[in-house]
């Protein structure tokens, strides 16, 4: 069986415990090159069998996962491997090709970015949305969904995959609904040993990715939820009736 499993944002114990047990158990462990941390490798078994997929094609896994069906195979992705994993077109061969198989959902890198910089991205009269998308570059972005597009909507945003075109970024925020003194921040290898977080502003965004040397494996966050201003959540507010207590009015 292959179990595709989600490794995490990079601190090896940010895997989910169910993920660790897979990779323990694991016959064959198929990861995502530099982006998986060792250390959750040396999880594995002595006699495991890993490869490294940075260096495959897709017809390469599969051949892999195909010469040992009756294997406990783990299909080890970073962050969520709902998330930029191309797990779908894996999953949908696996079909045609019999083989079972089953999803263990990681922590993603989002996630991890904003537990590095204290953030919440869904601030009460801020936003109430994120946005998680990437820079179109080598790979396309369907049509509607360009970073322009969906910067018109000045929603808090996460940004994959672009930190080697930080100018292009800052063009393409500045085009919709965020200004130059828009909160900002890159988060490099958010809960590895090396991370590195730059805050700055929309206007200051690709000097400030330059100055620190980043250019790959970092996180883009905007929005207004980085400021010091929101308002105070209802949830918790003594005057807001729930379905657990009435409210107490001043």
């Amino acid at each position: 069986m292959v179990h595709f499993v989600g490794a995490g944002p990079g601190a090896p114990d940010l895997i989910t415990l169910r993920g660790a047990e897979l990779v323990r158990g694991a016959d064959i462990i198929i990861y995502a090159g530099s982006l998986v941390n060792p250390a959750i490798l040396s999880m594995a078994g002595s006699d495991c069998r890993i490869y490294n997929s940075a260096e495959m094609t897709l017809e390469q896994v599969l051949a892999v996962m195909e010469r040992a069906p009756d294997a406990d195979i783990v299909r080890l992705h970073t962050g969520d491997p709902c998330l930029y994993g191309a797990i779908r077109e894996q999953m949908d061969a696996l079909d045609r090709l019999g083989i079972a198989w089953d999803d263990t959902p990681g922590v993603s890198s989002f996630c991890g970015a904003a537990a590095a910089l204290g953030a919440e991205f869904t601030l009460p009269g801020v936003s109430q949305s994120v946005i998680i998308t990437r820079m179109a570059g080598r790979t396309p972005v369907p049509e509607g969904e360009s970073l322009e597009q969906l910067a018109k909507h000045g929603a808090s945003m996460s940004i994959f995959l672009s930190a080697g075109m930080l100018e292009r970024v800052q063009a393409a925020l500045l085009a919709g609904a965020y200004t130059e003194d828009t909160p900002a921040a890159i988060v490099y290898k958010a809960t590895w040993p090396e991370e590195k977080i730059v805050r700055c502003t929309v206007g200051t965004l690709a000097a400030s990715g330059e100055a620190a040397g980043i250019r790959k494996t970092a996180m883009i966050v905007v929005g207004g939820f980085l400021s010091g201003s929101y308002e105070r959540s209802k949830l918790y507010d003594p005057a807001f009736t729930t379905g657990y207590r009435e409210g107490i009015q001043p």
